[in-house]
């Protein structure tokens, strides 16, 4: 069985993180949406409203779960049995940065990563453009999924 953990903090799940997981269905068997915890950090969303903007953006997909962990990602991968690590890259930047973590991963635990290229139409997104856009009262609706966006027209 080909499992996959996409690990990432998704403070909010993007469209460009949604394009990553839905391409990469056909080459898993199983997605684990990875929400990663670190108390050192402040997040705009909290891990609840996190993890059901990706169960509600995902309800109808059986082969993936919303899961939160701590420490290591590749310590987290060998706990539930994960022979990969799915990563999405938008930019040369990305690559540079992703490479080195893969390469130590692999190095560490044997942990294969697997890189998507995001989508032309959803490269220039990120969690950190759409909190800026949100913090300033802006309309990010057209960047997230609709439970994230829902979400912001409800406040």
């Amino acid at each position: 069985m080909r499992k996959a953990v996409f690990p990432g903090s998704f403070d909010p799940i993007t469209l460009g993180h949604v394009d990553i997981i839905s391409r990469s269905l056909p080459l898993f068997d199983e997605i684990i949406i990875a929400i990663g915890i670190n108390a050192k950090k402040k997040y705009m969303f909290s891990i609840e409203e996190r993890k059901r903007f990706i169960q509600n953006a995902f309800f109808a997909e059986q082969k993936i779960t919303v899961e939160t962990y701590t420490g290591l990602t590749v310590d987290y991968c060998k706990s539930i049995n994960a022979d990969f690590i799915l990563r999405g890259l938008r930019n040369p930047a990305d690559f540079d940065f992703e490479k080195a973590i893969a390469q130590t991963n692999r190095k560490l635990s044997g942990i294969e990563t697997v890189f998507l290229l995001t989508s032309a139409e959803t490269s220039y997104i990120s969690s950190s453009i759409v909190r800026d856009i949100v913090k300033n009262n802006g309309d990010a609706s057209s960047l997230v999924p609709k439970t994230v966006a829902e979400y912001f027209n409800k406040e």
